[in-house]
């Protein structure tokens, strides 16, 4: 096991003007996904241009960010929302629910869709193997900040946290860095290799939700639930989990049915 190392959250510092790690990596994300998805927009069978991937992005970006903190006030800080109303626009502290995000980024897909005058699945499947590595980043960002803590393990790389910030001063899964590698790293092979070539509409849609979901569903096992919250039902089930179920039965239909999709056309 080791110590968890006193990383200072401010990256940068310019008289009153402070950068933090944790808005670093959401930034080093969202370059990441637009870079990969201007170069595969620039091979003549993609059907975008790299201009259409920067007129996304320019809106994904603030839908993303915007659906991610709405997401986790409603999802999981609610009550303290009631108590210190400011907690809403302080997003330096940390405190982003993908499960937003993904309703955010849908919105503005469906947005572009009609404007663009595109099949939404078609959005769908070309921006979703780009997500990963901003999850990636994240998940790297909420171990910089000290945040979503691991369960109590004695695995040999388990990381104790000082006792300003955890008291109890016992060893903890790093389930950040899990979901940095599984949600993140390994998502984001999986879906460039399957959508390098065409598949059936929703299909590279449905894996991304059926993978995110899965891996999500696992790592909660590791990962402290919410103190505030608990666990929700059965005294395992978690708030991450509950919101992955359907999340992952949503993205097995999407693969296996998606609408708009002839009868005979399947996943390869």
């Amino acid at each position: 096991m080791f110590v968890y190392p006193e990383i200072d959250p401010v990256a940068i510092e310019i008289g009153p003007l402070q950068v933090r790690w944790y808005g670093l990596t959401y930034l080093f994300g969202f370059i990441t996904a637009w870079l990969l998805a201007r170069y595969r927009a620039s091979r003549p069978e993609s059907g975008w241009t790299p201009k259409q991937v920067d007129d996304f992005v320019t809106y994904g970006v603030l839908a993303l960010i915007l659906g991610a903190r709405l997401g986790y006030v409603l999802f999981y800080g609610w009550d303290r929302l009631s108590q210190d109303p400011g907690f809403i626009y302080r997003i330096w502290e940390g405190g982003m629910s993908f499960h937003g995000g993904v309703l955010g980024i849908l919105i503005c897909a469906i947005i572009f869709a009609r404007r663009q005058k595109r099949r939404l699945s078609e959005i769908g499947d070309f921006i979703t193997p780009f997500a990963a590595p901003g999850l990636m980043f994240g998940r790297i960002g909420n171990f910089i900040n000290a945040e979503l803590w691991g369960r109590e393990t004695t695995v040999p790389w388990a990381v104790v946290y000082p006792p300003e910030l955890d008291p109890a001063g016992i060893a903890r899964h790093p389930s950040q860095l899990y979901e940095a590698f599984l949600e993140g790293l390994v998502l984001f092979l999986i879906l460039w290799f399957y959508s390098r070539k065409k598949r059936p509409a929703w299909a590279v849609t449905g894996v991304f939700l059926m993978g995110y979901g899965t891996f999500r569903f696992l790592v909660e096992f590791v990962r402290e639930p919410d103190a505030h919250m608990g666990f929700i039902a059965f005294d395992w089930l978690t708030m991450g989990q509950l919101l992955s179920v359907p999340m992952v039965l949503f993205g097995a239909y999407l693969f296996f049915f998606g609408p708009g999709r002839s009868k005979d056309s399947l996943p390869a």
